[in-house]
């Protein structure tokens, strides 16, 4: 195959990207979709997808990776998972009683989550880990978190927001209740616990992001939150549904005490869920005569539609092999990657790494420094060439000729990245780079 490396036509994009600024702060409604993380030339708004393709609206197509932010693992507009939505929607979406739907879905959820008792739905990642953290305070009566500073993101809400850069309206005094410790390194956790005994409501922690854990690790992890009187809490809003579909505790089998979950759970669709053992998940209901806590109380956390879809999602996954299917896509992927690393005498300078069914790419500078200018001019030579990759992230819909065009595309923009290096970026990259998403200032 011969690809195209030809400037595309932006033009309808560009002409609607001020107004969308004016309306919109930031011109996006979700900051790593923002136009500060993607090269000048690239697309800037999408009008249809289908599979693991989207066309722009100027009517550029692309092989698309990350897929909404790893949310949409089947594929866009997933035939069965939109009939299934469309039927219950129908029926109706909302009413002021709950619907029968709600019963099915935490009974199908909590059959394929070792470990959990009860469930409840909501729409973001943010509303359960805040959920989450919510209920380990109550249970324990402390006003604490720990949370893993090495892993990127955890909530929208103050009690993680305070913790990094862009802390702009929020209090001193909320972020003096939030402690971080490193992962792998249980030390630094115990030293946590040490430092402020009796205090630690919970551990709030992916059991795995870019890096595998150590060992029993996650095993130790547990143990010293239930010395320590503490809750474990998984986040497994990117794990969930794509390492295993029990979730990265289920593949490494620890269970924590509280997890989350969303993104892929719904291919798309809005929901999330905050899930665990009974004795504190109850504290959220109506069985007990402890203070009330106000758990989940969302008008929308119920969409009928939404829960059609996640059971549709959850019986595609155990028919039809999708996490087998991810992990075997990015595996092949990941292979041809490294080849062109290898051919483009490029190790240490451009990287793959991360589980197959979740790969992110790295990118270094002459002097093998992270660099931003760098993945810039990577993700303009992929716009290029009808890739758009702010990730290497694969869905069930990546076929064998998807990945083998993306292998191709990597390699042609692998090319250019190794005449960057040796003749300096300036004459290749187009434009501004993209800047990490958690910074101080713009």
């Amino acid at each position: 195959m011969t690809l195209s490396s030809d400037a595309k036509d932006f033009s309808k994009s560009r002409a609607l990207q001020p107004r969308a600024h004016e309306l919109i702060p930031g011109g996006a409604h979700t900051y790593a979709k923002g136009d500060d993380q993607y090269p000048e030339q690239a697309p800037v708004f999408i009008a249809r997808g289908k599979g693991c393709h989207v066309w722009d609206l100027d009517g550029n197509e692309f092989v698309e990776y990350g897929m909404g932010l790893r949310a949409v693992t089947l594929g866009h507009a997933f035939e069965p998972v939109v009939q299934a939505a469309y039927q219950q929607m129908q029926l109706g979406a909302n009413f002021t009683r709950p619907a029968k739907i709600e019963v099915d879905a935490a009974e199908a959820f909590l059959e394929i989550i070792d470990g959990a008792d009860m469930v409840k739905f909501a729409k973001n990642g943010s509303d359960v880990t805040t959920a989450a953290v919510k209920l380990a305070r109550a249970y324990t009566g402390r006003e604490m978190i720990a949370i893993c500073g090495d892993q990127p993101f955890f909530s929208t809400d103050d009690w993680f927001i305070s913790t990094i850069e862009m802390n702009a309206g929020i209090p001193e005094s909320v972020g003096k209740l939030t402690v971080k410790f490193r992962y792998n390194d249980l030390a630094s956790l115990g030293e946590l616990f040490d430092q402020h005994p009796g205090q630690i409501a919970c551990v709030m922690m992916e059991a795995e992001a870019a890096t595998p854990p150590l060992p029993g690790y996650l095993k130790q992890v547990k143990q010293l939150c239930e010395q320590r009187g503490a809750v474990l809490i998984f986040d497994e809003m990117i794990t969930g549904f794509r390492w295993h579909l029990g979730g990265a505790q289920k593949f490494h089998g620890v269970i924590p005490h509280l997890s989350t979950f969303g993104k892929a759970m719904g291919n798309g669709f809005a929901i999330s869920a905050l899930t665990g053992e009974r004795q504190i998940m109850r504290l959220g209901g109506l069985d007990h005569d402890q203070p009330r806590v106000f758990l989940l109380s969302t008008t929308h956390g119920a969409e009928t539609h939404a829960l059609a879809a996640a059971l549709e999602t959850i019986r595609i996954y155990r028919e039809r092999e999708v996490v087998e299917c991810l992990w075997r896509q990015g595996e092949r992927l990941q292979t041809l990657v490294q080849k062109s690393i290898g051919e483009n005498r490029l190790e240490g300078l451009f990287e793959v790494f991360g589980r197959p069914c979740n790969l992110v790419f790295g990118t270094r500078d002459q002097n093998r420094e992270r660099s931003q200018p760098f993945r810039t001019l990577f993700m303009q030579e992929l716009v290029r060439r009808g890739v758009i990759a702010p990730s290497f992230v694969v869905s069930f819909s990546h076929s064998d000729n998807d990945i083998e065009r993306t292998a191709e595309a990597v390699h042609e923009a692998l090319v250019i990245y190794r005449k960057a290096l040796d003749e300096g970026i300036e004459k290749y990259l187009e434009g501004r780079p993209v800047k990490p998403v958690n910074r101080k200032f713009n």
